[in-house]
């Protein structure tokens, strides 16, 4: 209590609503350098690496070979492939040459059919002028009937023949694609560069063990290759701050690694959903940010870590106060002005946070607040009185 019986006057610092020329708002965030493209080379080949012709740190062109792979059982794949394929095709030949022998014997078949139908017609003829026996006839009518089975039976022959060749061309076909196999896993028994640029690592020695990928068993990764012509900063952002980020935003990274450099750069790439959670205990969620550094970054390498600074708004010209003077009263946002030693609450609305400055509307510039302790501004009520809190001593 005060000499005069009312409530002391809380102890509070103060400060004064300014204007400042320019607030900038920034996001910030860490996470490491990567390339703009990378490539982690697999083998699609398994054996032992015979050949291993770079070294980290070394500058390649693609299709350039890197490395090779034992290739005698690829090799003996790839002869056994053309060696099939060889009969298969001779198959095909006898097939299609059968399909042909039993085309011309059905056309021998009907041709003998329609001899026989006009020994017939003219037995037939004959018979009913009484000029032969009937004998005779029934002869004529035997042999046609004969012929016309005969030129059936040659039918389904040239049928059977199309469908023997019709499958010895399937089993080429298949033949074909197989010796296409083999000889591309031939062919991969020599790694080539997928892109143009440099080693950045290398995982093998010559003489390992090379396996290929099966199921959810990864393969052996031999090693990356970057074109570091571009360079990108990976950073993780967290929830909170993703949403405020857009595509082009302007951005400062700095490297620890690099005595403190800092490159500018933009934002190209936000993450569309959150990465996975590491462990089992609940955290903030965070998203993948990419952001593309201007300026000569060849002295950069993947992996080392970096910071960003990300600006995400910028305000010209506008009214601030420290952010730890405003508070919630309510479901209102304000300050508390104070005048002859009250502390009146003011509502206003706020805008960006740069720093540890808020940008407001709604109180008068040279305004003087109550900027703190945190514990008084929490506690403070309207029409408090204060007084400036006094000052400790070092």
């Amino acid at each position: 209590m005060s000499r005069r019986g009312g409530p002391e006057a809380t102890d509070v610092d103060l400060a004064t609503v300014t204007r400042v020329a320019s607030l900038q708002s920034f996001v910030t965030a860490s996470g490491e350098i990567v390339a703009t493209r990378y490539a982690d080379i697999g083998s699609s080949a398994m054996g032992r690496l015979v050949g291993l012709s770079v070294k980290e740190g070394d500058r390649v062109k693609a299709g350039q070979v890197l490395a090779r792979i034992d290739r005698v059982q690829a090799a003996s794949s790839a002869a056994a492939a053309s060696a099939g394929l060889g009969a298969l095709e001779a198959d095909a030949r006898g097939a299609a040459d059968q399909a042909r022998s039993a085309q011309a014997d059905l056309e021998a078949a009907r041709a003998r059919a329609a001899e026989t139908q006009k020994a017939l017609a003219r037995a037939k003829d004959l018979r009913t002028a009484g000029l032969i026996p009937q004998s005779e006839l029934d002869t004529a009518v035997a042999n046609a009937d004969s012929a016309a089975a005969q030129a059936e039976a040659a039918a389904a022959a040239v049928a059977r023949a199309a469908q023997t060749r019709d499958a010895a061309e399937r089993r080429v076909s298949q033949g074909r694609a197989e010796q296409t196999r083999a000889r591309d896993l031939l062919d991969k028994t020599e790694i080539t560069a997928p892109i143009d640029g440099v080693v950045t690592r290398l995982d093998v020695e010559e003489g390992e063990m090379v396996v290929i990928g099966v199921q959810n068993q990864p393969g052996t990764i031999l090693m990356t290759v970057s074109d570091l012509s571009a360079i990108n900063a990976e950073v993780k952002v967290a929830e909170a701050d993703v949403l405020r980020l857009a595509l082009d935003n302007t951005a400062t990274v700095s490297l620890e690694a690099a005595g403190g450099r800092r490159f500018p750069g933009k934002v190209v790439e936000i993450g569309a959903s959150a990465l996975p959670q590491v462990g089992t205990q609940a955290a903030a969620r965070e998203f993948r940010v990419k952001v593309r550094l201007a300026g000569d970054t060849s002295a950069l390498r993947p992996g080392l870590t970096c910071d960003a600074e990300i600006l995400v708004a910028e305000r010209s010209n506008v009214l601030a106060v420290p952010l730890q003077a405003v508070v919630q009263r309510g479901s209102d946002t304000g300050v508390f002005v104070v005048e002859n030693g009250i502390a009146t609450f003011r509502k206003l609305t706020t805008g960006i946070i740069g720093g540890l400055q808020i940008e407001v509307d709604g109180v008068a510039e040279g305004t003087s607040i109550v900027s703190g302790p945190f514990q008084a501004l929490r506690e403070l009520a309207d029409g408090a009185r204060v007084k400036t809190r006094a000052a400790t001593a070092p």
